[in-house]
Order: structure tokens, then C-alpha cells, then sequence
């Protein structure tokens, strides 16, 4: 019942991410932000009669201090009490948007941690310097030629602009034997 609505409350955020039926990564502040962080909820089998499993070990969260990732977990472990024995999730993804700052004020800012961050959550943005090289636009037809003239690695055959000059000297040599 709870994936079910999980799945239709968090539809389209690129924030959320279900790694299992049982397990769900949120990304609490924007992609660029120093400040972001991650946080992943795993369930038990006993879940929601007991604790799910809050952890803020992925790789996203390596530029924040260990002291201030405890605070968070101890923070969001008062939530988890206050809310036993009822559907949780949500509410604790909320509750972590909604006290970001208060979670993150004693994290210094470093512009850095931004680049460091982007790079991490494996965006699909190009660093810019693979962006300036753009190939050229090739035409069905173009294409095409070009595949007959390779091999399946995309590569030309040994000597394959070599066979006009070949042809070239044979037709001349053979005027020359005349």
C-alpha cells in the first residue's frame, strides 16, 4: 500500500529513486546545491511495526562531515519513534526537505562539493569540454556510404585509399608498354 502511493506521490521527481520494492533514495536540496544530501530508507519485514533502516552512506554524501550526517540520522531517528506503527516514508522525506537548512547550517560551503556532488549522482551532464566537440551531421545517404566502406569497429579497411592510386598506375603503366 505504501510503495503504491510512494510511487504515485514521487512520479516524475528526479529526486526519488526506488532501488528496491522495499528500499528508496531521496535527494533532499537541487542537484547543484553544496547543501544537498541523500537519504535511503530501507524496510524491514516488520516494517512499519519496527524501524526502517535509515542510512546516509552513498557516495552522494562523502563531502559531509560525519558529525553532521549523525545529526541528521539522530534527527530523523525521533521522527521514525514519533511515527511508529504507520506508514513513514513519506513522511520522513518530508520532514528532511523541510528542516534541510537546520540539518545543514554548521556544513561548510565549498564549491567543490557542488562539482564533486553533479559528478556523483552520475547526471547525464557533459563536462564542457566534451560539449565544444561536436561531430558533423551526416545524412542518411552519407552515413550509409560511410558503413559500406567500414568494418564493424567503424573503421576504414588497410589501404582503402590506396585502390584509386592503384588503379590510377596501372592504367598509366599499361599506356606506357604501348
Amino acid at each position: 500500500m505504501e510503495l503504491e502511493a510512494l510511487r504515485s506521490i514521487y512520479e516524475g521527481d528526479v529526486c526519488f529513486r526506488e532501488l528496491s520494492p522495499v528500499s528508496f533514495q531521496y535527494r533532499i536540496g537541487e542537484s547543484g546545491d553544496p547543501k544537498a544530501f541523500l537519504i535511503e530508507v530501507s524496510w524491514p519485514e516488520t516494517y512499519p511495526q519496527t524501524a526502517p533502516v535509515i542510512s546516509m552512506d552513498a557516495f552522494f554524501n562523502n563531502t559531509i562531515s560525519s558529525a553532521i550526517k549523525q545529526s541528521i540520522l539522530d534527527k530523523l531517528m525521533v521522527e521514525v519513534e514519533a511515527n511508529l506503527g504507520t506508514a513513514m516514508t513519506y513522511t520522513l522525506f518530508e520532514y528532511a526537505k523541510d528542516n534541510k537548512e537546520v540539518f545543514m547550517e554548521n556544513q561548510p560551503v565549498n564549491t567543490v562539493t557542488s562539482v564533486s556532488n553533479s559528478v556523483s549522482i552520475g547526471t547525464p551532464e557533459v563536462p564542457p569540454s566534451k560539449k565544444k566537440e561536436k561531430k558533423e551531421q551526416l545524412s542518411k545517404t552519407q552515413k550509409r556510404k560511410l558503413a559500406d566502406k567500414t568494418d564493424n569497429k567503424g573503421e576504414l579497411p588497410r589501404g582503402w585509399n590506396w585502390v584509386d592510386v592503384i588503379k590510377h598506375l596501372s592504367k598509366t603503366g599499361s599506356k606506357d608498354d604501348e
